[in-house]
């Protein structure tokens, strides 16, 4: 099976299946004297892994990543250097129940990967889709922990702006309190965790699932990244973000929005500052003019379709042709936009960080 990598320079293959024995991702094109710790790249990978709330699977996953390669320690033994070479990085499987699985070896399952990969290979790993199924995400959320480590100043975070019919209050923002323990869905809008809470319960009840749309914005991105033709720094966002499973929209600043309004709303005026620098009046453009950064904070949304793996019996056929009912038992997400929060970040820094090294390349300055 090809097309496992993603990048240019900083280039990522993630390798393993859902009910393997492990999986895991080889970083090519990291610097050397890149510092980072285990910790900062378990931070990441605890924020996605599952079993954490009652709102996501509980199939049960430490997420220990092991660095195996392409790292020297410091004196303090804690800190690890980047020395150029492929950094390879492993996360094991511990908690797999293939047996879950077994009604469906046989079958399609509406809105899931099933039958295309099965038209395509002509076999398919049921065992919770294999190599198409969203435990792979777990090997870019450690990937992208090293990418924002690359760019000087660079911040990436996320978070979850609506679910199904129910949307959050903007003005109620709060950066802090996505990453509070109160808060199951990365939601940035203290009063809307009750709201979700009441909603997916609903949902998760009833046999069924639904989808998410979830912001990331980045903060620190040089001006100048990116390419006005074939390399557009939106480009490779998006291209990224519609990687990561059951994503079906991406939209860029004001996205779709922008079709519905003038273009003196729509253009983000200039002004010089007092330091030398252009202060724009707005963001419409989400941080990227022609494919390339203009050094605002650069905003990505991506829409999440709901989990197809449902109780509720759905039409579908089998491997002979034949019409069946198909409902999925075993552990999963009612609303897999939750813990799409953490790979959307790593999927955005990725890019940037690649860009940033393009950019350093071509005109050896940032």
């Amino acid at each position: 099976m090809s097309h496992n990598t993603f990048g240019h320079l900083f280039r990522v293959t993630t390798w393993g299946e859902s009910h393997g024995p492990a999986l895991g991702c080889v970083v090519d094109g990291c610097p050397p004297g890149i510092r980072f710790t285990l910790k900062d790249i378990q931070d990441e990978l605890d924020k996605r892994k599952p079993g954490q709330s009652r709102f996501v699977t509980q199939r049960r996953e430490p997420d220990e990543v092991k660095v195996l390669s392409g790292v020297i320690a410091d004196e303090d033994g804690e800190t690890l250097i980047s020395t150029g070479t492929p950094i390879s990085m492993l996360i094991e499987n511990v908690d797999q129940r293939s047996k879950d699985y077994g009604e469906i070896a046989r079958q399609y399952r509406p809105g899931h990967a099933d039958y295309a990969y099965d038209v395509k290979y002509g076999l398919r790993d049921h065992r919770g889709g294999g190599r198409s199924s969203a435990r792979e995400t777990a090997a870019r959320v450690a990937a992208g922990a090293i990418a924002r480590k690359i760019v000087p100043g660079l911040v990436v975070r996320g978070a979850l702006v609506s679910m199904g019919t129910k949307s959050i209050d903007r003005a109620n923002w709060d950066w802090d309190f996505i990453g509070s323990v109160e808060n199951p869905f990365f939601t940035p809008d203290a009063a809307s965790v009750q709201v979700f809470a009441d909603y997916l319960d609903g949902i998760r009840k009833s046999g069924s699932s639904v989808g998410a749309v979830i912001e990331i914005v980045a903060e620190g991105v040089p001006a100048g990244l990116g390419a006005p033709i074939y390399a557009k720094l939106d480009q490779d966002i998006a291209s990224n973000l519609m990687s990561i499973n059951a994503v079906k929209g991406v939209e860029i600043g004001n996205g779709f929005e922008a079709a519905r309004i003038t273009g003196e709303e729509n253009a983000d005026e200039m002004r010089m500052g007092n330091d030398g620098q252009p202060i724009f009046l707005s963001n419409n453009a989400g941080g990227i003019l022609g494919g390339i950064s203009t050094g605002q904070d650069v905003i990505a949304r991506f829409a999440v379709k709901p989990t197809s793996s449902i109780l509720t019996p759905r039409k579908s056929i089998d491997k002979d042709g034949k019409d069946v009912d198909v409902m999925t038992k075993g552990r999963h997400d009612p609303c897999v936009g939750i813990r799409a929060v953490p790979i959307g970040e790593a999927m955005v820094a990725c890019a940037i960080a690649d860009h940033y090294l393009r950019h350093r390349g071509q005109t050896g300055r940032i």
